[in-house]
C-alpha cells in the first residue's frame, strides 16, 4: 500500500490514478491525516510526501514519523 500526501487535490488525483493501476493507494490532504493513516492497523509500505503544505509541512510529518517506533521504518519519498 502506498500513501500519497499532498494538499493539492489535483495532485492527489493525478498521482493516485497513475499508481492505482499497479498498487493499492491511500491519500491524505494534510499532515495530521497522513500520521493517522501511517499509525493505523494497516500502515503503508511507502509514503510519497509533499514538502510544502499549510499547517504541518512535510518535514514535520517526516520528523514525527521517524520519531514514532510504529512508523519509523516506513520509507518516505
Amino acid at each position: 500500500c502506498l500513501l500519497v500526501v499532498d494538499d493539492i487535490p489535483d495532485n492527489l488525483n493525478l498521482i493516485g490514478n497513475l499508481l492505482r493501476e499497479d498498487y493499492r493507494v491511500r491519500v491524505a490532504s494534510h499532515g495530521e491525516r497522513a500520521l493517522a493513516i501511517a499509525r493505523s492497523d494497516t500502515p503503508p509500505d511507502l509514503i510519497l510526501l509533499d514538502v510544502m503544505m499549510p499547517g504541518m509541512n512535510g518535514y514535520e510529518v517526516c520528523r514525527r514519523l521517524k520519531e514514532d517506533p510504529r512508523t519509523a521504518k516506513i520509507p518516505v519519498i
